[in-house]
């Protein structure tokens, strides 16, 4: 009789931890899947929001894919291979040009400066943009925000990216560092951590920062499908209050102590040049200290765009952003 009713109890059991798990969580909170363009310490405000569980006490589990390149994150999310995607706010007017029912909608910004820094193989004590006439330069993806960036300050700098450089352009974002690391170009446009990396191992020396000379733009932010967001806009409404209180923990705390919150993300980088990259950063105003991305920065992000010919229309602004769930956040 006992061996019955613990064989029935173990049934019980099992059947209620199916069921469990059948709800696709455990603790209550809803699942949200993030597609992330790179996996970069300029993206801090993020993992603080993950680390400091920021994203859990509002309700959410989130669940980070690193897709490398905005074309791949943009085409995760039009998938459904994610929910949420991070990458540059262009890549939102491109599926917006090209005729959709759907469009993509920027609901919280992330970083409001460019975040790459142009490396040089040499070590030069008195660097002049001039000095890149005539080298060659590894460029990031035609079309993407690095590039396009990168070419509006070469251009404000008088130098014409087309004919007074070697550019090379047809290497995939995620092989970019590796092909310099292995001889390739005598200068190149990188995000950090690895431009620090590279200047820590003498592969390569950071000799000027492309966010200090562009300005502000709303270079990376969080973006849906209009759909998800109608479906989910309370869970949209939560992660963008997470991610506001998580860049306020970023604006007020020390550069040791965000990266001392976010290090379980860089395993391989050593505390010591995070602290450095997030000064870094936190001194050029890269992280955005609200979700809100304004008309200005809008307007700024699609004349770079059409600087560099890569603007297929102008897109009003109320067509691709939605600020409605930031300015909650705020409130």
């Amino acid at each position: 009789m006992k061996k019955s009713w613990v064989f029935k109890s173990s049934i019980f059991i099992g059947v209620f931890l199916l069921i469990l798990s059948a709800c696709g969580t455990n603790n209550g909170n809803d699942q949200v899947r993030v597609a992330e363009v790179t996996r970069s310490i300029f993206y801090a405000p993020q993992y603080v929001a993950l680390s400091e569980g920021i994203f859990e006490k509002h309700g959410i589990d989130v669940e980070l894919t690193t897709t490398w390149g905005g074309d791949k994150t943009m085409t995760t999310l039009l998938s459904n291979g994610a929910d949420i995607a991070l990458v540059g706010s262009e890549t939102s007017i491109y599926v917006y040009a090209q005729g959709t029912d759907d469009p993509v909608i920027n609901f919280a910004q992330l970083t409001q400066t460019d975040g790459t820094f142009l490396v040089s193989r040499e070590k030069v004590d008195h660097f002049a943009w001039e000095d890149l006439k005539g080298s060659t330069f590894l460029g990031q993806r035609k079309g993407g925000m690095p590039q396009m960036a990168g070419e509006y300050v070469l251009k404000q700098k008088g130098i014409d990216p087309q004919n007074d450089l070697n550019l090379i352009q047809n290497i995939d974002f995620a092989n970019i560092s590796s092909a310099f690391a292995s001889g390739n170009g005598d200068y190149v446009q990188l995000f950090e951590p690895t431009a620090s990396v590279f200047e820590e191992q003498g592969v390569g020396y950071i000799v000027a920062s492309f966010g200090k000379e562009s300005g502000k733009i709303p270079y990376t932010s969080y973006m849906a499908k209009d759909s998800y967001l109608t479906k989910n806009a309370d869970v949209a409404e939560r992660f963008t209050a997470a991610l506001y209180e998580a860049q306020l923990w970023v604006d007020t705390h020390s550069s040791e102590e965000i990266a001392k919150s976010i290090e379980p993300f860089f395993q391989d980088t050593d505390l010591e040049l995070i602290t450095t990259v997030v000064d870094r950063y936190k001194s050029q105003h890269s992280f955005a200290t609200n979700p809100t991305l304004d008309q200005e920065e809008w307007d700024n992000l699609q004349n770079i765009m059409d600087e560099a010919g890569e603007l297929p229309k102008r897109v009003d602004y109320s067509k691709l952003v939605d600020n409605s769930y930031a300015e909650e956040a705020q409130q």
